[in-house]
């Protein structure tokens, strides 16, 4: 699927209605853009009940977190 968009004006862009269809996308929904290289990723942000039981069976104990990186 090879869908173009045109930036506008007022820095916005619409998105191709074969892309929304495909990926479900709905008017209203929130999106989070993350650059990758020369170009950004554009995702929707999951709704708080998709992320229920996605850390299920992590370990409590004995993680690295952001203090003991250096």
């Amino acid at each position: 699927m090879n869908s173009t968009a045109t930036l506008s004006s007022k820095f916005q862009i619409s998105i191709p209605k074969a892309v929304r269809e495909k990926q479900r996308w709905e008017a209203g929904q929130e999106f989070v853009f993350i650059p990758k290289g020369q170009g950004v990723l554009v995702m929707p942000v999951p709704e708080l009940s998709q992320l229920a039981g996605i850390a299920k069976g992590a370990r409590s104990e004995g993680y690295r977190d952001r203090k003991d990186r250096y």
